[in-house]
């Protein structure tokens, strides 16, 4: 059994429908410093949605013909997936409520034709209004949703901010489980902008540490302790979580003490509410993925590929989790268990 956890999802119609693609265009606040253009490739006649931030630093792209049915249950069976999670590409920063319906519902229908192999992620504002909570309860209890997509940061403010306490305290009561998605570049960004590789895969692990690092410290977990959240990308720094971040108490005596070494409570969190997804496996590479397994345990780690980004990394993505050097038993927590029992996917 495979499951990929990380599979992109975007309204086909979008691409074609003018007055659809206008109003998902003007769901974005100008204050994000973000523009979306559509475009249509000369070379392959497919339209392209680009998306930078800030403008002239290209950081997401959605092709025509890469979200469809038939296109996304190919892809499963050419790779040897039995079953994917589908989630949205960054899109939940700047979705208003109204939009957020709409996509729940068509992803809702379009994982109904899959034949049980697709499975949606809610997604809202986090703002925690009644009308966003209610579209949850819809998503839950309607849709048959078993899960929420949310990004890292909401303009310049991380998941632990006050602002977004009703929609987690929600979340909480529910015992949910949250993907965390990085946003194109982290809050503080402008050092990263200049390098095409250093702002697409490096900015987006920066926003992952930085979101990590803020739900560890602020108490974040003492509020929502029943909270479940599934990181992307390894969490931006998986190496640096057990040990760097949280060091043990020293064995001699110190002059001054630089850093807070009372850490059971929170390594005891990070152990119990926080889990990574790598997307993708094979740019990490197999030492990488070797001791994120070492470090954060087998039981931690959901395979994901961010599908369609790069092809071969769903392809190639099963053989390359089969032939780590760790335990049987670990590689299927890794290539299906995790996801199963986070999603609460049918085995």
């Amino acid at each position: 059994m495979v499951i990929d956890a990380n599979m992109y999802w975007f309204p086909e119609e979008l691409f074609t429908d003018e007055e659809k693609s206008r109003a998902f265009m003007e769901n974005v606040d100008p204050a994000l410093n973000i523009r979306i253009s559509l475009r249509e490739n000369p070379e392959t006649g497919l339209r392209q949605y680009t998306v930078e931030k800030p403008e002239g630093h290209e950081n997401l792209n959605f092709v025509q013909g890469d979200y469809t049915l038939e296109h996304q249950l190919q892809a499963l069976s050419e790779s040897g997936t039995d079953k994917a999670v589908l989630k949205l590409s960054c899109l939940q920063e700047w979705l208003s409520l109204d939009a957020c319906r709409v996509f729940n519902t068509k992803m809702a229908e379009h994982a109904a034709r899959s034949g049980g192999k697709l499975f949606p992620l809610a997604v809202v504002p986090p703002d925690g209004s009644e009308e966003s909570l209610r579209e949850l309860d819809r998503c839950f209890d309607e849709l048959g949703m078993t899960g929420v997509q949310v990004t890292a940061h909401y303009g310049n403010r991380y998941l632990d901010d006050p602002e977004f306490g009703q929609f987690f305290s929600y979340l909480n009561e529910r015992k949910a489980t949250v993907y965390v998605h990085h946003t194109p570049l982290p809050v503080q960004y402008d050092s990263l902008l200049d390098f095409t590789n250093l702002r697409r895969s490096y900015g987006r692990c920066v926003d992952q540490c930085t979101v990590i690092g803020r739900e560890l410290f602020s108490g974040f977990f003492d509020r929502y302790p029943d909270v479940k959240m599934v990181h992307s990308m390894l969490g931006g720094g998986f190496f640096a979580y057990t040990s760097l971040w949280l060091p043990h108490k020293p064995k001699v005596q110190e002059a001054v003490s630089r850093f807070n070494d009372d850490n059971d409570r929170v390594r005891q969190q990070l152990h119990d509410n926080i889990y990574f997804e790598m997307s993708h496996a094979q740019p990490w590479g197999k030492e990488q993925l070797e001791t994120a397994v070492r470090v954060l345990g087998a039981d931690h780690i959901v395979y994901g590929t961010s599908y369609p980004v790069r092809p071969e990394w769903l392809m190639k993505g099963p053989e390359f989790v089969r032939n780590l050097d760790i335990a049987e038993e670990e590689k299927e927590l890794l290539l299906h268990g995790n996801a199963e029992r986070l999603y609460h996917l049918p085995v």
